[in-house]
């Protein structure tokens, strides 16, 4: 019995000069090689959980989501060095002079930016946004530079071709023409500078849906497509968004 005590002292004893010295767990990192993305939504609905699954199964990446209001604090130099590329799903914002600066400054950093679907919208209010994705979309009848411009249209629920305007880009590569089930904008201005990825003939929509450009020190891509769970689910999207990333992200 004193044999068995004095045992279990000595564990006893060893176990607490363990807890004392051993180095505390350090919080996980990100996997080597990974692309971070910061995921912006706010100001428009969609299905979340299909949503996040296309960043959730893309094995290339880690993400952090964020939503407005809190998106601008992250466009903050010391916050932007937990991301390399912003993907933004947002719509309809408004946005500071600081904020602008901030996300200008950003992207001369070089992060990459990925803007998807209805973020075509997000900051209405702010030309130099459109000088950034290479896009106008008009919520309202406007003129501009002496040209009158209708609203801009959307159709819900359609179902089209896409057909792949440059198979030779790395956001297109390995792809071919295939069929989609979503949301079709139209009457929207695309920038000459713009670099045409995807098109469709479909009449309720602009011709060109997809493109790639630069701005500053960024790269940008923007993609029409990516309304609801149909669009997540196809894997040609699905491919095309992962690619897109990449792209933007110097990895290509």
């Amino acid at each position: 019995m004193q044999n068995i005590r004095v045992l279990f002292a000595a564990f006893v004893f060893a176990f607490f000069v363990f807890a004392i010295v051993a180095p505390a767990a350090e919080p996980a990192q990100p996997a080597a090689g990974k692309i971070r993305v910061l995921l912006v939504t706010g100001g428009h609905a969609f299905e979340k959980e299909p949503f996040f699954k296309l960043f959730k199964d893309n094995p290339d990446i880690t993400y952090q989501a964020v939503e407005h209001p809190n998106a601008f604090a992250m466009f903050k130099a010391e916050a932007a060095r937990q991301y390399d590329v912003i993907v933004t799903y947002d719509y309809g914002q408004q946005i500071t002079e600081e904020a602008k600066a901030d996300f200008v400054a950003r992207l001369k950093d070089g992060k990459g930016l990925v803007v998807l679907h209805h973020a075509i919208a997000t900051y209405p209010a702010w030309p130099e946004y459109w000088n950034i994705i290479g896009a106008h979309y008009y919520l309202e009848k406007t003129t501009i530079n002496g040209v009158e411009k209708r609203r801009s249209g959307w159709k819900e629920g359609l179902h089209f071709r896409i057909h792949i305007a440059d198979p030779k880009h790395p956001v297109t590569q390995g792809l071919t023409d295939f069929d989609t089930h979503d949301e079709a904008y139209k009457w929207f201005d695309v920038a000459e500078e713009c670099h045409p990825l995807l098109t469709t003939d479909e009449p309720e929509s602009n011709k060109v849906i997809a493109w790639a450009k630069t701005y500053k020190g960024a790269r940008v891509i923007y993609i029409q497509s990516g309304h609801d769970h149909f669009a997540y689910e196809n894997p040609h999207y699905q491919q095309i968004l992962r690619q897109a990333i990449r792209w933007t992200a110097h990895k290509d």
